[in-house]
C-alpha cells in the first residue's frame, strides 16, 4: 500500500469522494489515473479526460508510486 501523505500533488478529506487520496485541487481520485493506464490510455489522454488534473501532478503520482514501491523492495 501506498502512503500519499507525502505527495503534494494530492490530498484526502474524509468529506470528499468518500475520504479517496485525490488529485490536489480536484475530485479525481488517484486511482482513477492507473485504473487508466491499466486500460492503455496515456497520461497526456488522462490529463484530457480528467479536467483539473495537470500533467504536473499525474507525473508527480506516478514518481511518487514508483519510489515508494522500489522502497517496498
Amino acid at each position: 500500500m501506498i502512503d500519499w501523505s507525502s505527495c503534494p500533488a494530492v490530498e484526502r478529506d474524509p468529506d470528499r469522494v468518500s475520504g479517496a487520496w485525490v488529485f490536489r485541487g480536484t475530485r479525481v481520485p488517484v486511482a482513477a489515473l492507473f485504473e487508466n493506464l491499466e486500460d492503455d490510455a496515456s497520461v497526456h489522454q488522462f490529463v484530457e479526460w480528467f479536467p483539473g488534473v495537470t500533467l504536473e501532478q499525474a507525473r508527480a503520482v506516478l514518481d511518487h508510486a514508483a519510489r515508494s514501491s522500489l522502497a517496498v523492495a
